[in-house]
């Protein structure tokens, strides 16, 4: 995820992990339908070429990720907006600092709670 949101900069990267038995198994880059540095948009067509990539390994949308890579990895209203899966962990990439700064989150009806997760290497 990180070299994913590095390679994207300035602008936000996007992208999906396809777990199994809630465990991560897959993850499967998006393309930023928006190019923009502010906002992320999967299109339409790449929504459904990702979900038919983890259709393809019988995978959940375990989480979905993004970078900030001018502002703290925290929702912002759009993200909140966005977040159409309740039982995704939504993971925010941030690029702003001197190291990458990543952090989870549930976003539930509007409601946003941090999440913890373990990254392993």
């Amino acid at each position: 995820m990180v070299e994913h949101a590095r390679r994207e900069a300035p602008n936000e990267c996007v992208g999906v992990l396809g777990t199994r038995d809630g465990e991560p198994v897959l993850l499967v880059e998006a393309e930023n339908a928006r190019r923009s540095p502010l906002a992320y948009e999967i299109a339409p067509q790449e929504l459904l070429r990702v979900h038919d990539r983890l259709d393809e390994d019988d995978l959940e949308v375990g989480a979905i990720y993004h970078s900030h890579t001018r502002t703290e990895p925290v929702p912002s209203q759009t993200d909140i907006n966005l977040a159409f899966y309740p039982d995704a962990l939504y993971i925010i990439v941030g690029l702003a600092g001197d190291a990458p700064d990543v952090r989870a989150f549930r976003i539930v009806d509007g409601e946003v709670t941090q999440a913890e997760f373990e990254v392993a290497a």
